[in-house]
């Protein structure tokens, strides 16, 4: 076998791997989501208007017919590189998610509406850069929850992602959450929305998630019980976690939801 076929034929038992496995996850109900997580740098002016339209005009109303949701759609308030967008897109198959852009461009509703975002000339582009992260849900979290409805309309999202120094540290990290941080955080009140293991992202080995709150104020309040909470204390000072740092660097960013946002 000559090394164009070697390399096609490896390509096409891959592709067929991660389709067995995306369907095995989307056939079990309580099987553990995906998460594309995409974000578009924007400078200041009409970019804004423009990538909002998109988002809520175009976007999830054709993620909604593929049964792709809830969306997650939120602007960058507090972190660098403002104004940014975020969109949370969740699924029980990878390879949706991983095929998404092509199939969004064989849905005519969606380019119709999507034509001045997703068409902008090079002289007046949509956006400055985009990127995207692709993520598994937590065994401990396996699906996206949006926090209640009666919490009010107004709230703040916190975006935290924690990257380790080797993979042993991150696995061991993603074990604490698992093993009783979930319930602390339950502890504390938080409204934990989403928890992702990063699959293929520019920072890893990292985990991202995300908590929902009515105000900074109610955060820090929430932040506060947590840290004070002796089984907390207990819990990162048990020498599984805690004989080497686990975690090297973390990125905390405060978001707002778009009028869009599904979540």
């Amino acid at each position: 076998m000559d090394r164009r076929n070697f390399l096609a034929g490896s390509l096409a038992a891959s592709a067929v791997a991660l389709g067995q496995k995306a369907n095995a996850q989307a056939a079990a109900p309580q099987g553990r989501e995906f998460y594309l997580l995409r974000r578009y740098f924007l400078e200041n002016g009409p970019q804004s208007g423009l990538t909002e339209h998109y988002i809520g005009d175009a976007l999830i109303p054709a993620l909604a017919r593929r049964n792709m949701g809830p969306v997650g759609a939120f602007k960058l308030d507090i972190g660098p590189e403002t104004p940014t967008y975020y969109v949370l897109i969740p699924s029980k198959s990878v390879e949706d998610l991983a095929t998404l852009d092509f199939a969004l461009a064989k849905d005519d509703a969606f380019m119709k509406a999507a034509q001045p975002f997703w068409s902008a000339p090079a002289t007046a582009s949509a956006f400055v850069r985009s990127d995207s992260t692709l993520l598994a849900a937590f065994e401990g979290f396996p699906r996206v929850t949006p926090p209640p409805k009666t919490a009010g309309a107004k709230r703040v999202y916190q975006l935290r992602t924690y990257e380790s120094p080797s993979f042993s540290d991150h696995v061991r990290k993603v074990e604490m959450f698992n093993a009783g941080e979930f319930d602390l955080f339950k502890a504390a009140g938080f409204n934990n929305v989403f928890f992702g293991d990063t699959l293929v992202g520019a920072r890893m080995p990292s985990l991202t998630y995300m908590l929902s709150f009515e105000d900074l104020a109610q955060l820090n309040a929430h932040w506060a019980a947590f840290s004070n909470n002796p089984e907390w204390k207990k819990l990162s000072s048990d020498q599984k976690y805690a004989f080497e740092p686990i975690v090297s660097n973390i990125s905390n960013l405060i978001l707002s939801p778009l009028s869009s946002s599904q979540i």
